[in-house]
C-alpha cells in the first residue's frame, strides 16, 4: 500500500506558475507517477505521466507549459506548471502505480484567477 500526499496548490494569476509536489510513503517501488485534475462539474482528466525510466507524456492541453519530474530518491514527483490559464483551475490529484495497483492522493486545489 502506498500513501500519497500532494502539496503546492494555491491561487495564482493568469500567466503565473505553481509547482505541485507528491510524496509517497510505503514499501512498494513506484513504477509510474501521474497527475490528474478535476474541474467543477467535469470529469477527472489525465494531465501528465512519468514512468520509472524517465519517459514523460502530457495531455495536449498542457503540453509545453507543464513539466512532470521525479525526485532522485524515486518516491516523490513534481508538476511544474507555467503560463497558467483560468481553464487550468481544478483539484489536482497525484496517482502512483505499483506492481500491485494504484494509489491516489487527496488532491490539492489550483485556482487561476485575476
Amino acid at each position: 500500500q502506498v500513501q500519497l500526499v500532494e502539496s503546492g496548490g494555491g491561487l495564482v494569476q493568469p500567466g503565473g506558475s505553481l509547482r505541485l509536489s507528491c510524496s509517497a510513503s510505503g514499501s512498494l517501488p513506484i513504477n509510474t507517477f501521474k497527475w490528474y485534475r478535476q474541474a467543477p462539474g467535469k470529469q477527472r482528466e489525465w494531465v501528465a505521466g512519468i514512468i520509472s525510466g524517465g519517459n514523460t507524456k502530457y495531455a495536449d492541453s498542457v503540453k509545453g507549459r507543464f513539466t512532470i519530474s521525479r525526485g532522485k530518491v524515486g518516491n516523490t514527483a513534481s508538476l511544474q506548471m507555467n503560463n497558467l490559464k483560468p481553464e487550468d483551475t481544478a483539484v489536482y490529484f497525484c496517482n502512483a502505480g505499483t506492481a500491485w495497483g494504484e494509489s491516489w492522493g487527496q488532491g490539492t486545489q489550483v485556482t487561476v484567477s485575476s
